[in-house]
């Protein structure tokens, strides 16, 4: 299997959030600015329902065709927000209510964000809708 550089897991990430119908999806490069990760990857469920089937979704993907496995991962009881953490890659899925109480791209605004059509051109050619 391929080994992934930070950048493309991101992306990779954010395509399986688009191919499953997240909203608002981010991706926020904070390597220059913080030593937790080098991305941020955070999307918006319109339910909780879709929250943990976005993250089961996303770890079960990642797992099946990269072979990767989260260093971590944490879930809440009612599924608002829950947490996959790859360690250079940390993946935020949060109900839009949380999403938008919370406002972690307002706290993290000094980050560089990665644009829409970046990570869609990136991830184009990637055969991830049929699985």
């Amino acid at each position: 299997m391929k080994e992934l550089s930070s950048r493309e897991l991101a992306c990779i990430v954010a395509r399986i959030m688009d191919n499953k119908l997240a909203k608002d999806i981010d991706i926020l490069n904070i390597s220059n600015i913080s030593i937790v990760a080098d991305y941020f990857v955070i999307c918006s469920a319109t339910s909780n329902v879709q929250v943990r089937t976005l993250f089961n979704n996303i770890a079960g993907i990642i797992k099946k065709t990269y072979g990767r496995l989260p260093q971590k991962e944490e879930t809440d009881a009612k599924n608002r927000w829950n947490l996959i953490d790859y360690g250079d890659v940390i993946v935020h899925i949060m109900h839009q209510e949380e999403r938008a109480y919370y406002a972690l791209e307002k706290f993290w605004s000094h980050a560089c964000k990665i644009n829409t059509e970046e990570w869609m051109e990136e991830t184009q050619d990637l055969k991830l809708e049929n699985i």
